[in-house]
């Protein structure tokens, strides 16, 4: 079955006339529908183009991934049709990895992207490893809370317990999988991250500068792993000034 755009991609607030498209990648466990926010902060200047992974909320009955090359390769077949002007990308924890690895594909085809966001995540030579095959689901939910990003009630009802664990622990199995080869990116990159945020250290958000020949920018924000959450406007006007001559002013 072809990767057609429409499973993959969600627009929360289209905006056909913007400047520029964002490709926002959730984190592990995560859904298209955490950048709803962002989508609306940064309309019309800017489009926000929103990955849905398969295994959650309305692809439920596809099959999660378990290799991060994989991910990587499907995600970006499915979304390429879709990018019609100048892109950037933006990602968070796992997405944060899956879209530098995205950026340098797209480098290598001669169409890099404007910048790339990498957000609450550790640069591409130290990434996070999760357990995922030895704890228990108590387990995993303890650590899931600690993060607070999701909503405690969600995290104790069994009904939805059913649904969102297997997506994390097959995301947490992907990450495993992820190997870093050592290539560079030439685009413009941006690190953001919450000053309390016990999984990224403030080096380890720092770290991301290695990356990139094309300029470096580091944006702590109050908060923890998911400080986004707070400060969706704060975020997007990072992600307007980034982008800059691209994006009208007065906008976004």
């Amino acid at each position: 079955m072809a990767d057609e755009p429409g499973r993959w991609i969600r627009r929360y607030r289209a905006a056909p006339d913007a400047a520029v498209q964002l490709v926002c990648l959730p984190h592990a466990g995560g859904a298209a529908s955490y950048y709803r926010p962002m989508a609306m902060a940064l309309f019309p200047s800017v489009e926000v183009l929103a990955v849905q992974y398969p295994g959650r909320q309305d692809r439920l009955d596809e099959p999660c991934f378990g290799d991060f090359a994989e991910l990587t390769e499907r995600t970006l077949a499915a979304v390429r049709p879709a990018l019609d002007r100048p892109v950037a990308l933006f990602g968070h924890s796992m997405g944060s990895l899956l879209a530098f690895e995205m950026a340098k594909r797209l480098e290598a085809e001669g169409v890099g992207p404007l910048a790339l966001f990498a957000s609450g995540g550790r640069p591409p030579d130290r990434p996070v490893r999760h357990s995922s095959r030895t704890v228990t689901d108590e387990e995993l939910i303890s650590e899931v809370a600690a993060l607070e990003g999701t909503d405690r009630r969600l995290l104790d009802s069994e009904d939805m317990r059913v649904l969102f664990l297997p997506a994390l622990r097959a995301d947490y199995r992907t990450m495993a999988t992820y190997r870093f080869d050592g290539t560079r990116l030439g685009c413009p990159l941006v690190s953001l991250t919450g000053d309390g945020d016990h999984l990224v250290t403030s080096d380890d958000a720092a770290g991301w500068a290695g990356h990139t020949s094309g300029g470096f920018d580091l944006h702590v924000f109050p908060g923890g792993h998911f400080y986004l959450t707070d400060r969706w406007d704060a975020v997007a006007e990072v992600v307007t000034r980034r982008l800059g001559a691209h994006v009208p002013t007065g906008t976004g």
